[in-house]
């Protein structure tokens, strides 16, 4: 089983690490793909250029088995959509493998946004990320679903997480992860105004953006 864990990752960091691995051992995955976008269609354009993006998450992922990097995003032109890549993966991996495509309670939330959200479940499994249980009632009262998403819970969500391993594609699973209070816009601003971002991100990551001055204000 395969885990898909999207984004900018500009730059990535420990709030990206750290539930991915939770996910990656809970699920007991064969892998987690990390699939850096190239255009995000619901952000602004990477501070980071795609090259640069790559490199930290190689450095990020480098010794953490059962971690992979994923560019293929990064190498197809046009706006990075989920339901391409998710196309794309199961021409690669055949029909029958299961697939769980990662996200949070708040990008779950925003889901009819995205191009063809439809058609997702036909393809992977989604996993919803969701805070641990002190701070579930706080995140639920600041994230509401929409009736539409309502229903898709209803009518798709699994309680049992082997029922992602029995087929590839179509479950709804909630799981409580570690969501640390990190975020990259975060470490760049740090960066911009000369403070440290160590202990933010890897320390061979924080390492790479002193050494090529990435983030920082020109002097």
């Amino acid at each position: 089983m395969i885990g898909l864990f999207g984004g900018t990752f500009d730059p990535v960091h420990y709030g990206h690490l750290r539930p991915a691995l939770e996910i990656y051992s809970a699920l007991k995955l064969d892998e987690m793909r990390f699939i850096p976008a190239a255009q995000p269609p619901h952000r602004q354009t990477p501070q980071a250029s795609a090259s640069q993006r790559r490199d930290m998450l190689e450095l990020a992922l480098a010794d953490q088995p059962g971690f992979v990097l994923d560019d293929r995003e990064l190498r197809r032109a046009g706006p990075s959509y989920m339901i391409d890549t998710l196309i794309s993966l199961r021409a690669d991996l055949g029909p029958a493998r299961p697939m769980c495509l990662v996200l949070g309670l708040d990008a779950f939330a925003g889901l009819e946004s995205w191009h063809r959200w439809q058609e997702l479940l036909d393809l992977a499994h989604i996993v919803i990320a969701q805070r641990p249980a002190l701070d579930q009632g706080l995140a639920e009262t600041q994230i509401e679903l929409s009736e539409k998403l309502q229903g898709l819970l209803s009518e798709h969500l699994t309680e049992q997480p082997d029922q992602l391993e029995a087929q590839p594609s179509g479950s709804l699973y909630r799981l409580t992860v570690t969501q640390l209070a990190i975020s990259a816009s975060m470490i760049r601003t740090a960066c911009e105004k000369g403070k440290s971002c160590r202990y933010l991100l890897p320390e061979a990551v924080y390492q790479y953006i002193q050494r090529t001055g990435l983030y920082q204000s020109p002097e």
